[in-house]
């Protein structure tokens, strides 16, 4: 990759502290808003702080991936990281709630930057079987993150200005910023190519309608949504059309339908769907069916963060030996067994059956997850490792953000028809969560609802999983190290 060798160690921490601050903003953020939101006024955008940053970064993931293969990795994670501190400290100043959401906009931007890049910068730095244990290390990252921002974010609230949530990321991004200035190398490489502007934006403007489609589904079918579903529809055909026609397509359909890349994303698309059932609805169960703590709750969703670094290292470890496919086939098949955990679940169950559902399904996701980054970027040569990196990068972020929608959409239709027809108000849930339930009433059969709606999640969740192993079954052998077949 490099006229003058890199410094790998220092690049893999300027990496994982990049990472971080993406890492930890999810949590920190959510742990600290209804705080921030009592300040702002505005509740009715409340989840829009949310949406937003995942709206940007879905939508321009893809493109900073192009973008790294034509003009360099380096340049372009320096401006992410660039955009992502300028989104911070100007978050910091929100004076209302939509500032803060633009804000939160712009950083999004910058993140859809940094996420794909530094993933392309590992591929580039390390063979195949060293680059599963670089992963790991990243896999590591996103977990200690999960623990470290809610503590992180409660202490902010506690005792400093709510501003602090977002500049914390400010000396972050300053060290990983100049560490990479000074000591990751690129050849420089000239390359005459057209950029695909009007793709780029077709893409964008496709992907966030088909977002804010999603978002509002959440809650209720309305004009809004079908309007935006509308322009998704309209938006994507014009895309198609681009990039059907463009000299350099900004998403080139020879890369993405490659077969490797093809159905390892689609696995990976399908996980990210049936994870995101996991950590929204887990905790709900255990606190209010299984009438268990929050802690206990924490506990049990502390466990996929056990398993999935767990998982991901000894990936790493057994590349060279297995191969990536049977890696991946055996993470498919351990995601649906860990779901399946979920539907024995009953308010009599214990906590540890939860727990274990949870690290049966963080071990399968990082066996799974890795291998299928690592294939992807296998099935490709370094002018398409961009691209290829932000695909899968793309498929897990749309995942996710389809998997809330979905699940979230049957939850809401099991509680519209439990108690004989009376739906359950979210004042309800909360006082069970609160544990004030008793004061509104009701708190058995309440409990006893939410115990059938939460059910019907899992059984979804588990259809769901269930279609990541024919995914897998359908990608092609290939080793660490190796290329795979280039035709679709």
């Amino acid at each position: 990759m490099t006229e003058k060798t890199s410094h790998r160690g220092l690049v893999v921490v300027a990496i994982m502290a990049s990472m971080a601050m993406i890492a930890i903003e999810a949590t920190i953020v959510s742990t600290a808003m209804p705080q921030i939101a009592a300040q702002l006024g505005q509740i009715n955008l409340y989840s829009w702080v949310f949406s937003s940053f995942l709206l940007t970064q879905t939508a321009t993931t893809v493109v900073f991936g192009k973008l790294a293969d034509i003009y360099g990795r380096k340049p372009m994670i320096l401006i992410g990281i660039a955009l992502f501190l300028i989104a911070s400290v100007l978050a910091g100043f929100a004076w209302s709630m939509p500032s803060m959401i633009a804000f939160r906009l712009l950083q999004g931007v910058g993140a859809g930057a940094i996420q794909p890049v530094a993933m392309t910068v590992v591929a580039d730095l390390f063979p195949g079987n060293q680059r599963g244990k670089v992963q790991g290390y990243l896999a590591s990252v996103w977990a200690l993150s999960a623990v470290v921002g809610p503590l992180l974010g409660s202490l902010i609230i506690h005792n400093l200005p709510w501003a602090w949530v977002f500049w914390i990321n400010v000396p972050v991004g300053l060290f990983a910023s100049l560490a990479f200035l000074l000591f990751l190398h690129e050849e420089k490489r000239s390359r005459s190519v057209s950029i695909d502007v009007l793709g780029a934006a077709l893409f964008a403007i496709s992907i966030s309608a088909l977002m804010i489609a999603l978002t509002e589904l959440e809650s209720a079918v309305s004009g809004q949504a079908v309007g935006m579903l509308a322009v998704f529809v309209i938006a994507l055909a014009g895309f198609v059309w681009q990039e059907r026609r463009a000299e350099a397509p900004m998403i080139a359909p020879g890369l993405w339908l490659k077969r490797p890349i093809a159905f390892a994303n689609l696995a990976v698309f399908f996980a990210s769907m049936s994870i995101m059932g996991l950590t929204t609805f887990l905790p709900m169960y255990v606190q209010t069916v299984l009438n268990r703590s929050p802690l206990v709750a924490g506990f049990a969703l502390t466990m996929l963060l056990l398993g999935w670094p767990c998982g991901a290292t000894i990936a790493s470890r057994q590349f060279a030996r297995f191969g990536l496919r049977p890696i991946m086939i055996a993470g498919s098949l351990l995601i649906p067994v860990g779901t399946f955990l979920f539907i024995l679940l009953t308010p009599s169950s214990s906590a540890i059956l939860a727990g274990a559902g949870s690290l049966i399904m963080g071990f399968g996701m990082g066996l799974l997850n890795i291998s299928a980054l690592i294939l992807t970027q296998e099935s490709v040569n370094w002018t398409e490792r961009g691209s290829a990196t932000a695909s899968n990068v793309f498929s897990r972020n749309l995942g996710s953000t389809l998997g809330a929608a979905v699940l979230g959409a049957v939850l809401t239709y099991g509680l519209a028809h439990a108690t004989n027809g009376q739906p359950i108000t979210p004042e309800q849930i909360r006082g069970l969560l609160n544990g004030t339930g008793g004061a509104i009433g009701g708190t058995e059969d309440i409990r006893l609802a939410l115990q059938h709606a939460l059910h019907a999640t899992f059984v979804a969740m588990l259809m769901i999983a269930a279609l990541i192993v024919p995914a897998c079954l359908l990608v092609p052998a290939l080793r660490a190290g190796e290329h795979a077949p280039q035709e679709a």
